[in-house]
């Protein structure tokens, strides 16, 4: 196997040999700068503008999703997507165990609790082999599908689709919706990213993206919910909004709400984002590529590559390596003296403090690819080196 100062070597081959190389670090140029500054012009910098609009209907257009909210980060979206659904307080939300903590965060915000299943080594992604065996040991009732591990009702299942590599996103819907689960998908990683021709985060029944600072693109923080349900979409809008009934001047609320907008300051930076994707996406392709060539002979490192029939935007290209923890973070240790900002994947939700206590079946793949998979510099700029 190679060495870690080796492995150094062939990284440094791919993202040349600036002293810092960050992980995945935002592309901002003039046009974004010109978009931002023309909203503060306007005034409009909160959560009512043009560029909110704009951006919904660029999103919606980009994705092929019908409706698109833009709400103020990846996490509010992916709670408020749960309740749309219908996920009740005490519900069990079926997750991988392998996804940021936010995936988790955003059930139990829904006063709901997440069931924890293992991983899929080809995709990363929800195991369709584990998922199917929850749901065909759940018994069903008049309340709902009742998981057999825990006694509680199955509200949702949350499928996430990791570093931008789809998950087996058409097979857990039909399993989901065989048993009567809505899909709420987690494609916050996966903008850009196809299955088909079909984008993440519109096979279920509600999808949410994230625009955090680190993803492919950028706005500065936020999120959205996509759907092709004209009236989720409606009462998305209306509990982000407070719930706040149109008025002229009236501050009447029927619903306890939230106030998760995505303000118009945030959009401007987004729609200017969103212009320059398709030349993320094809940067990103390029250093997948240059990845991929560096290490298709090294010795103990496999390159991780888009599943058949998908197109990953590539978010974060990683590698995995042979040996387990003591292994990878000698890998990680050398990468980051060089000046190399590699990063290994979460700890697996199910071993974090809030959610260990939780029952949830074994997940050895996740774990397996835990200890021992490394993402690498990812930023669009690199492919300029």
């Amino acid at each position: 196997m190679i060495a870690a100062e080796q492995f150094v070597d062939v990284v440094r081959g791919v993202v040349g040999d600036a002293p810092f190389v960050g992980l995945h670090i935002p592309d901002i140029t003039a046009h974004e700068k010109a978009r931002v500054a023309e909203c503060l012009d306007s005034t409009f910098v909160s959560s009512v503008g043009a560029f909110v609009n704009d951006f919904e209907r660029g999103i919606a257009e980009y994705t092929g999703a019908k409706h698109a909210i833009a709400v103020s980060n990846g996490t509010s979206a992916l709670q408020v997507a749960l309740l749309l659904v219908g996920v009740r307080p005490g519900d069990d939300v079926i997750v991988p165990t392998l996804s940021f903590v936010a995936t988790a965060n955003a059930v139990s915000h829904a006063n709901a609790v997440p069931f924890f299943i293992d991983s899929d080594a080809e995709t990363l992604g929800m195991s369709v082999t584990e998922l199917e065996q929850v749901l065909t040991s759940a018994e069903q009732t008049e309340q709902g599908l009742i998981n057999a591990a825990t006694g509680r009702r199955i509200g949702a299942v949350v499928p996430m689709h990791t570093l931008g590599h789809p998950a087996a996103i058409a097979e857990i819907v039909r399993l989901a919706d065989a048993a009567g689960v809505p899909v709420v998908e987690d494609a916050a990683e996966s903008l850009g990213s196809t299955v088909g021709g079909k984008h993440t985060g519109t096979f279920g029944r509600v999808g949410i993206l994230s625009f955090n600072g680190n993803k492919i693109m950028t706005t500065g923080g936020g999120g959205m919910i996509l759907t092709d349900d004209a009236e989720l979409a409606a009462h998305a809008r209306h509990l982000t909004t407070t719930a706040k009934l149109p008025h002229r001047w009236e501050f009447e609320h029927d619903e306890v709400a939230f106030n998760y907008r995505m303000p118009n300051l945030n959009a401007a930076l987004g729609v200017a984002q969103l212009e320059r994707l398709p030349r993320f996406l094809a940067d990103k392709r390029t250093i997948a590529q240059r990845y991929a060539a560096a290490l298709a002979d090294v010795d103990g490192v496999r390159f991780l590559t888009e599943p058949a029939g998908t197109s990953s935007n590539y978010w974060l290209c990683a590698a995995q390596i042979d040996g387990g923890l003591a292994e990878r973070d000698e890998f990680l240790t050398a990468l980051n003296d060089a000046g190399l900002q590699c990063r290994p994947f979460w700890n697996l939700l199910g071993s974090q403090a809030p959610y260990r206590e939780l029952p949830h079946p074994p997940t050895p793949v996740a774990a397996g690819m835990h200890a021992s998979v490394i993402c690498l510099p990812s930023s669009p700029a690199l492919a300029a080196s």
